[in-house]
C-alpha cells in the first residue's frame, strides 16, 4: 500500500476512534509509521487529510450500503437490503471504523468548531435522506407502499432510526441491541407494504 493511502487508511481509523480534532498530525505519524516529511509530501495540512478521508470513507459507505441494491427489483425491498447493509456490512465494520460511524464522530465534533467542514459532512447525510425520500416515493409510485403513508415524515423517520443506531452502537457496540433497532425499523416497514 502507498504511503498516501496508509496515511488516510490510519487516519480513518483515528478519526473514527477521537474524532479529526482530537487526532493530532503526531498520532497520524505514528499510526502510518511515517515522517513529517512524509506526511507533508502528500498533505498541505491536516485540513487536506480531512478531505480525503472524507472522500474515502464516503466511497466505502456506497460500497457498503448499496450492495446488491441493483440485484433488487422492488424500490421498498431496496430500501430494506440498505438498512440490512447499513447495520451488518458498514456499521460492524471494526477494521475502518473502530469508533463506529466517522460521519456521526465529525457531525457531533465538528459543528461548532469547524463549520465548513460540517457542511462537507452534511452533504452525506442530506443525500441520504434524500435516497430515502426517492425510494419511498418510488415505492409509493409503483404500488409497493400504501398510498397513506406520508413519505416525507417516513424519510425523517427512517433517517434519524439509522443515525440513532449508529450513536447507540459506537457507545456499546451491542450487536444484539443493533440489530433489534435496524429489525424494528424493517418491520415496520414491512406494515406499510401493500
Amino acid at each position: 500500500m502507498a504511503l498516501k493511502e496508509t496515511i488516510i487508511n490510519e487516519s480513518l481509523k483515528l478519526f473514527s476512534l477521537k474524532g479529526f480534532i482530537s487526532t493530532s498530525v503526531h498520532d497520524i505519524l505514528s499510526a502510518a509509521k511515517t515522517s513529517k516529511g512524509g506526511f507533508y509530501n502528500h498533505f498541505a495540512s491536516k485540513e487536506a487529510l480531512f478531505y480525503q478521508v472524507l472522500n474515502e470513507a464516503r466511497t466505502i459507505w456506497r460500497d457498503r450500503n448499496l450492495h446488491d441494491l441493483d440485484k433488487v427489483e422492488k424500490h421498498i425491498d431496496k430500501l430494506i437490503l440498505l438498512l440490512r447493509n447499513y447495520k451488518g456490512r458498514y456499521l460492524i465494520d471494526a477494521e475502518k471504523f473502530p469508533g463506529g460511524c466517522i460521519f456521526i464522530m465529525f457531525a457531533v465534533e465538528l459543528g461548532d468548531q469547524r463549520p465548513h467542514l460540517s457542511k462537507e459532512v452534511q452533504k452525506g447525510f442530506i443525500g441520504l435522506k434524500t435516497m430515502i425520500k426517492r425510494m419511498l416515493d418510488q415505492s409509493q409510485r409503483s404500488g409497493e407502499l400504501k398510498n397513506t403513508v406520508n413519505t416525507d415524515v417516513m424519510s425523517e423517520i427512517i433517517f434519524n432510526s439509522m443515525l440513532g443506531a449508529s450513536i447507540s452502537f459506537s457507545t456499546d457496540k451491542s450487536i444484539e441491541k443493533l440489530d433489534c433497532s435496524i429489525n424494528a425499523l424493517i418491520a415496520f416497514l414491512e406494515t406499510l407494504k401493500k
